[in-house]
């Protein structure tokens, strides 16, 4: 499977705790006013790659673990669910998600929900930039959740976090 490619960010700090590769996704229909990345919501935009060659990328990062963003990663959720399936079967890294969609609207939808058991954490909800808070953590308005998907998170939590009973 291939996915549409923004950029990839190597041993980044500023997209979830510790080092992380970050995969920006090109494509994104939220348009959030104040957007950070407003160059992603092009669907054309950036290069396609595989699965193969992304997971080879994660792979040769001992220290980074993982991210999804943008864009919207679950505009090509089929691609990404392949990717972070693959992710958790040949390594042990935890997988950061952002997206505009709330959890809600995801478990909703069957074709969407489908990336969900394979995330650590999802930063979910459209940026609302007349709420916009820079000393949030990993979020930029306060309607944005940081949800641990699979039960507590850690404990060096970070404010704002949400947790779930495991998903089944």
């Amino acid at each position: 499977m291939k996915i549409r490619v923004l950029d990839i960010i190597e041993q980044t700090m500023a997209d979830g705790p510790g080092f992380r590769t970050a995969i920006y996704c090109a494509g994104c229909k939220h348009a959030c006013k104040g957007c950070h990345n407003p160059q992603s919501w092009d669907f054309n935009a950036g290069r396609w790659m595989s699965t193969d060659d992304l997971l080879e990328i994660v792979k040769a990062d001992d220290l980074s673990d993982v991210t999804f963003t943008g864009g919207d990663p679950f505009y090509q959720v089929e691609a990404f669910t392949e990717l972070a399936r693959r992710i958790k079967e040949e390594t042990t890294k935890t997988i950061w998600c952002w997206t505009g969609f709330t959890l809600e609207e995801i478990q909703a939808s069957a074709r969407l929900s489908q990336l969900l058991p394979y995330l650590d954490v999802l930063v979910d909800g459209p940026f609302i930039l007349e709420q916009r808070d820079t000393d949030l953590l990993f979020r930029g308005s306060p309607n944005q959740r940081i949800i641990y998907l699979h039960g507590e998170p850690p404990s060096d939590d970070i404010p704002g976090t949400v947790a779930l009973e495991p998903l089944r």
